[in-house]
């Protein structure tokens, strides 16, 4: 009998009987459950889950909705269903450094990420070649004071033509409106080039050779209206030495951003990372 894998993931407050509720209906349906992770925040009394569960080829998502609807409103849960057998659709945005953007197509080409680049976009010309390489549409969209609401609509109707569910924003080295970043708010990653939240803004690596700092980061983080103060969903850090110049940080920070920006794409991707006001709940595999 061949199946089909969703994840859900759901959140409310705190109380008994939540578990007992969400997978009774499930058993109901046959439902194998391969994985199951929960949090309790004790400061805020919210209940965060995800599970993992196989169902029988010929049971449809409809039947899996209206099976728990019941569970759903009992505990006034806020849920998310997705079919693992649907491949997530990324549009990806970048300058001229192309490092993170590399590294996702790659994982992305040797099956490690599961996703579809339906689009890559960038105010500079210099990728144009990679994505035609890899037969990926490129917009080529310069941004200037006057035009950049005008671009940033291009990108909404875009998001919305390719039906992308995620916007990467891999080194794209401009700051996202606050309108855009609240129309794309759970569904656009930015890497930021720092352990955050140190050294913000331009050179965050020359900022930190110049501090003599010991350990170097980088930090994946949901887009919002606070400049680089969303959600962490990933950070990394490596140590360096007084004996290392500012181009041996900038070299090491380009292979950290490259990999936290990967897993965090591979973590939302998965349906592992809930939010919880300004912080992440993160279910990582393992």
């Amino acid at each position: 009998m061949t199946h089909k894998t969703f994840d859900i993931t759901l959140s409310c407050e705190d109380r008994p009987g939540i578990v007992a509720a969400v997978t009774t209906e499930l058993a109901g349906l046959g439902a194998n459950i391969a994985e199951s992770n929960q949090f309790w925040d004790q400061r805020t009394n919210r209940f965060f889950m995800r599970i993992s569960f196989t169902v029988a080829e010929g049971v449809s998502r409809e039947e899996i909705t209206r099976a728990l609807e019941p569970a759903i409103a009992r505990f006034d849960m806020k849920t998310a269903l997705a079919d693992r057998g649907r491949r997530r659709k990324i549009v990806i945005m970048v300058s001229k450094f192309d490092h993170a953007l590399l590294h996702l197509l790659y994982q992305i080409r040797v099956g490690w990420l599961d996703a579809e680049v339906v689009a890559i976009v960038s105010n500079h010309e210099d990728s144009r070649r990679t994505a035609e390489a890899g037969n990926i549409p490129y917009h080529h969209w310069k941004v200037t004071r006057d035009n950049k609401a005008e671009q940033e609509q291009k990108l909404l109707a875009l998001v919305k033509e390719t039906g992308a569910d995620l916007v990467v924003l891999a080194r794209y080295m401009q700051v996202l409106s606050n309108e855009l970043s609240n129309r794309l708010f759970g569904k656009a990653i930015n890497i930021h080039h720092s352990f955050l939240p140190s050294f913000k803004g331009a050179k965050p690596y020359h900022q930190a050779h110049e501090r003599g700092v010991k350990l170097i980061g980088a930090t994946a983080h949901y887009v919002t209206p606070d400049l680089d103060e969303g959600p962490i969903i990933e950070q990394e850090t490596e140590r360096v030495s007084h004996a290392m110049s500012a181009e041996d940080f900038v070299a090491a920070g380009r292979d950290i951003e490259s990999r936290v920006l990967a897993r965090a794409v591979k973590l939302h991707l998965e349906s592992r990372v809930m939010l919880n006001g300004h912080k992440t709940v993160v279910f990582a595999k393992g």
